[in-house]
Formats: structure tokens, C-alpha cells, sequence
């Protein structure tokens, strides 16, 4: 979600919209990737200061930003609805995936508050075709006022290299014959990491030539790093597996990854298997949310259950031993990637949703 807002502020045209970013809780280190330089980003700390004392903040401060639209994002958005009512200002809000607690989004109580916040919501934006329908019949909102929008990636950063670049990887992986598998995301238990950690280590212990030239590459941060870490010790493939931390170099990474792999238990519509497939990745991802809206079945990747680490292994393992799929499925990853999911696109949509309203 975060990636995609910071997509759309950089290439908006900045001679009709200016932004200000309003955190509900803390920033967050994707507002280092904010290209420019008149863009405002507040931290509220809802948790420290309480629900009442946040809205009466949020009246505060769009009293004084003034602004045309106020774009609520997610269930925590919701906060900011009332006072920019309030304050007769128009509103978008945007529905970009569930968590841990809600997964099919589905939790009567969420259901209820979208439903509850209905009256003071203009439009509506989903991000994949799966949480329209979901917004549509689960919580009730009339499918005139919904828009759904696909992310998009920038096809100009991220693009496949013929030979990857050896010094963005640890010493010891520095050398051509290494298969990597790689993911990206924020370690939370929806995002399910400890799938792939666990089919890795099938793979690496299957006796196939992947126990010599296999390694798994975890990129980001979050609260379930150390169980990660442990995991993979307490299976015994620490020594192949690189948690590298949270990363601005994701697009040099994807290029030094063999496979990309998405365990996530729903999506939305996953920024980071956008970025795979334009960096020419076949991509393996659950068959949840919007990753079904991305993938083509067995054209540029293949789809798994959740949790299913044995079906995982098994299509890991494929790839590795067959260099001729591996290398078409990529072509065909990225070729979707520039044909269907262009930035631009996704740009265009939005400037179109807020100049209508």
C-alpha cells in the first residue's frame, strides 16, 4: 500500500496535485522514496493518544491544510473520514488488502464499519478486481461507487538484466551458478514468509543438485523477523538463507534473483509481484486476492494453496531442473508486466477518479 501511494505521488503531474501524507500511527521509511520535495508527512500515534484525541487532530489539521481531497486508505484510513465531512471536503477511500485477523475480509465487525462509514465516503478505489467484489457484497456498497484500479510498476526501473550485478550479494554468493529464490515484504504473519522458508529447505534437502547452488533471499523488515531467523535455523538451511534487512535497492535485487516467490495468506494486488514480473521473474504465488488477477497459470509462474510448502518445493524444484521454462516463463513475466500493468496507467486512473470528483 505504502509503495503504491509512493508511486502515484512521484508521478502525478506536480503542476495539478500537491500532497500531504497523514500517518494514523508512525512514519514509515517509504517516505525516503519520495521523489519530492513539497510533500508534508505527519505521524499521529493513534495508539499513544487515543481514537477521540486522533480525530480531534485530524479536524486540526486539515482545517489548517486546507486541502480538495482527503484519500483514506484501509480500515485505518477510516479515522479521517468523519472530519473532513465535517469540514465539507471530498472523499476518496481505498481498499488495498486485508490482514492477519480478517484475511477473506469477511469480520463482521469490519464489514459493519465499512458499512457504517459508507455516508461520508464520495468514491470508492479497489486496487483488484477480487476486494471490488468483496466491498460490493460483503459490506453493502453500491457497485456505481466503486473504481477498481490495478497498481502499476515502472517497467523503466525495473527491468531484467542479462547478467546480474554480483556485488549486491553476500561474498560468499558471488558467483554465476547460484539459483535464487527470492521475496520481498514486510515480515507479518500474513505475509506467511515461514511457507517458503520451510519449502526451501525441502528443496534443499531433496538430495538434487539444488543442495549445492540453492539460496533463498528474504528482503524487508517487521515484527516477525526473529521467528523467521529461527526458523530457518531450526531447520538447518540458516547458512543458505539471506535476510538482508529493509532494502531501497529492490529493483537491483530482483535482478540478482533467479525465481521470485509470493506465500502471502491474501493480497491485494501485490506491488512486489508487480516488480518481479518486470524484472523478468516467473513468479510462484498463492491463489488468494489479486495475485490470481495477476498470474497466468503456468505461462509465467504457477499458484499454490496457502501454506502448502510440499506443493511449493515441488514447483521450486522444477524451474531448477528445467533452464529452458525457467527462461521462457520469464520472458513471458515481463512481457504481461509492460502489456497490462504499466505505471502510467495506473497514474492516468487515478488523476481521472480525482478530477471527477
Amino acid at each position: 500500500m505504502e509503495n503504491g501511494l509512493v508511486n502515484l505521488i512521484n508521478h502525478l503531474s506536480r503542476h495539478k496535485f500537491k500532497h500531504a501524507i497523514v500517518c494514523i500511527e508512525d512514519f514509515s521509511d517509504f517516505r525516503q522514496r519520495i521523489t519530492r520535495d513539497d510533500v508534508e508527512v505527519y505521524a499521529l500515534h493513534r495508539t499513544q493518544i487515543g481514537v477521540w484525541r486522533l480525530r480531534w487532530r485530524l479536524l486540526k489539521l486539515l482545517f489548517d491544510l486546507q486541502p480538495d481531497i482527503v484519500h483514506s486508505r484501509n480500515m485505518s484510513g477510516l479515522d479521517a473520514l468523519l472530519p473532513a465531512r465535517w469540514l465539507g471536503i471530498k472523499t476518496i477511500h481505498s481498499e488495498h488488502g486485508f490482514d492477519i485477523d480478517d484475511v477473506h475480509g469477511r469480520a463482521w465487525k469490519k464489514a459493519w464499519l465499512r458499512r457504517f462509514h459508507s455516508p461520508l465516503i464520495d468514491r470508492y478505489v479497489t486496487v483488484s478486481r477480487d476486494l471490488e467484489r468483496i466491498l460490493i457484497q460483503e459490506s453493502g456498497i453500491a457497485s456505481r461507487r466503486v473504481k477498481q484500479i490495478y497498481n502499476g510498476v515502472d517497467t523503466e526501473v525495473f527491468y531484467p538484466k542479462t547478467e546480474r550485478c554480483l556485488t549486491k550479494l553476500p561474498i560468499e554468493w558471488q558467483h554465476q551458478d547460484l539459483f535464487v529464490v527470492g521475496t520481498i515484504g514486510r515480515f507479518q504473519p500474513i505475509k506467511d514468509q515461514a511457507t517458503l522458508v520451510r519449502a526451501f529447505a525441502q528443496v534443499v534437502q531433496c538430495g538434487s543438485r539444488a543442495n549445492v547452488s540453492l539460496r533463498l533471499m528474504v528482503v524487508g523488515d517487521g515484527p516477525a523477523l526473529n521467528d523467521l531467523r529461527q526458523l530457518a535455523f531450526d531447520i538447518g538451511v540458516e547458512r543458505f538463507v539471506w535476510f538482508t534487512g529493509a532494502r531501497n535497492d529492490v529493483s537491483a535485487l530482483l535482478q540478482t534473483m533467479n525465481l521470485f516467490v509470493l506465500p502471502s495468506l491474501n493480497e491485494g494486488i501485490s506491488n512486489t509481484l508487480l516488480e518481479a514480473m518486470a524484472c523478468g521473474l516467473p513468479v510462484l504465488a498463492t491463489a488468494v486476492g489479486g495475485n490470481v488477477e495477476l498470474l497466468v497459470e503456468n505461462v509465467m509462474g504457477s499458484s499454490f494453496s496457502p501454506g502448502d510448502h510440499d506443493s511449493l518445493a515441488a514447483m521450486i524444484c522444477a524451474y531448477i531442473e528445467d533452464p529452458e521454462r525457467l527462461r521462457n516463463h520469464s520472458a513471458a513475466a515481463r512481457r504481461r508486466a509492460v502489456e497490462n500493468f504499466s505505471l502510467q496507467a495506473m497514474v492516468s486512473s487515478y488523476q481521472n477518479v480525482y478530477e471527477s470528483i
